[in-house]
């Protein structure tokens, strides 16, 4: 199988739409991890994404009454540009059915190729769906985005231009993983030409269908999918690419929004390029690498596959980065209330710089402070200001990795209520859409009074709440019962210390 597939790579015909794309050395990223590291920059293909490479080999392949029919795709963005722009230039019609959280950039970019949209559910599967009753309806042609051989072939020329224009050894090259056809496709030719190299798959650890398909020892349908990175929220690996990867694949390693976050702004400060959140997973996840195993001095490689990314999304992207790069330490600190106490605390604090700083009357005896402080990436220097600072006599509690005090906290004011009350806290995922709103409050039963709200986009695919519930006694138990119901992602939080020391 693996001979027949690099055969298949070797003929497939991607040119006719594609362009090669340069690999870009990253000077500072390579000097900061000891490394000589690479990206390849699939990012300046003409849909700004290595998707035109699959769809238009897998066009080149159908048959003229195919083609009269038309072709028809369920994508979030980036095959749907693809495909798109490949139709274009072959005269074909194509339907894009697109879930209705995709971003507008990737909206408007199918549109602007000449493709019809139908945007249709919150998610990948509905529109996977969809696609298949309009195929039912008007025989059009289905061109998947990653379960298909002659796709994966496409996708795999990737790994032809790369070993071609950098011929010297590569230890190790990370390619994104959502429904596994760029990783198949590189794999496939890389193992054959050049088996000593290392190939690792890199996920979104809220999607990471083939981590949870490599342990099960075989494909399996995950609960939930993240949507931060959407370029990669897939439940399912393919079944024709994970028959591929599974014998193929050196590791897998799955990365965090925020190490995204940092990956976005690591490769921009190093080629002006600014990719989506899942063009700079791989480069994520090479990072981490280096990071867990502490190799140095070796050519490391990875894609920068994907660059439509809306631009007010950046906004969060920025302030999620300095988290990703651990270069932020963010807690919550008890003070006297008294003259002169923030002083004293800087005083402890050194030269480091505060970042934050957040602090609302209590009462007469302490304080609680909400306080950003800068430091050094790794987490030890994290450490050493909790350390210092307790041994200073405060009582502090690390909130770095809460998400609670990440995403509503920092920026919620107006404290405390006045007066004591029972509250469940819970904080949502909305799909970001007219009606998301209105559906989550029509199925809250009518006796249950919403007693803090908090909600948060920064154009991503979902907006990020935060709810506070006053629920009547006889309901507390079944509160989860009537949230599942709605459909959304939730996580309990009534129990977070950073709800507990700032809002409760």
């Amino acid at each position: 199988m693996l001979e027949a597939t690099v055969k298949k790579i070797l003929n497939a015909r991607v040119y006719g739409a594609a362009r090669e794309t340069p690999i870009s050395s990253a000077p500072l990223l390579s000097r900061r991890f000891n490394n000589k590291i690479l990206i390849k920059r699939e990012d300046l293909q003409p849909v700004n994404s290595f998707k035109i490479r699959g769809a238009y080999n897998k066009m080149t392949q159908l048959t003229e009454e195919q083609k009269a029919k038309g072709v028809i795709a369920a994508s979030a963005g980036n095959h749907a540009q693809g495909l798109a722009m490949a139709a274009k230039q072959m005269g074909v019609k194509a339907v894009i059915v697109m879930p209705r959280i995709t971003p507008e950039i990737k909206v408007q970019a199918v549109r602007g190729w000449g493709a019809k949209v139908v945007l249709k559910g919150d998610a990948f599967a509905a529109a996977a769906e969809h696609a298949q009753t309009l195929i039912a309806e008007h025989g059009y042609t289905y061109i998947p985005p990653f379960d298909d051989i002659d796709v994966i072939a496409g996708q795999g020329t990737i790994a032809v231009e790369m070993l071609r224009q950098y011929p010297e050894p590569i230890d190790t090259i990370f390619v994104a993983v959502g429904g596994g056809g760029l990783l198949a496709g590189v794999l496939a030719y890389v193992k054959y030409l050049r088996p000593e190299i290392k190939v690792i798959g890199v996920e979104s650890e809220d999607s990471a269908c083939l981590k949870a398909a490599m342990d099960a020892g075989e494909r399996v349908v995950l609960d939930q999918v993240g949507v931060f990175a959407e370029g990669v929220a897939v439940a399912q690996i393919g079944e024709v690419p994970f028959s591929i990867i599974q014998g193929l694949v050196d590791d897998v390693i799955t990365v965090n929004a925020d190490e995204m976050c940092a990956a976005v702004k690591d490769i921009f400060e190093d080629t002006r390029a600014v990719p989506e959140t899942s063009g700079a997973l791989s480069l994520a996840g090479l990072k981490k690498y280096v990071q867990q195993t502490g190799v140095e001095g070796q050519t490391l490689m990875c894609i920068n596959c994907g660059a439509n990314i809306n631009f007010d999304r950046l906004q969060h992207i920025a302030e999620r980065a300095s988290l990703g790069e651990q270069r932020e330490a963010i807690l919550a600190v008890t003070i006297d209330e008294q003259p002169g106490s923030f002083k004293k605390f800087c005083r402890t604090l050194g030269k480091r710089m505060v970042t934050e700083f957040g602090y609302r009357y209590s009462n007469a005896s302490e304080a609680h402070i909400f306080v950003g402080v800068q430091v050094k990436p790794g987490g030890e220097d994290r450490l050493a200001v909790i350390e210092k600072l307790e041994e200073a006599g405060y009582q502090v509690e690390d909130l770095t990795d809460n998400e609670l005090a990440k995403l509503h906290t920092r920026h919620l004011a107006g404290g405390r209520p006045s007066e004591h009350f029972e509250e469940e806290l819970y904080r949502f995922e909305f799909p970001e859409r007219p009606g998301a709103l209105m559906n989550f409050l029509t199925k809250l039963p009518h006796d249950w009074n919403i007693s803090l709200f908090h909600y948060r986009n920064h154009g991503a695919a979902y907006g990020r709440v935060l709810v506070g519930m006053q629920v009547p006694n006889g309901h507390r138990k079944n509160v989860e019962m009537h949230l599942d119901a709605i459909g959304y992602r939730y996580w309990k939080e009534s129990d977070n210390p950073a709800y507990r020391l700032f809002m409760a």
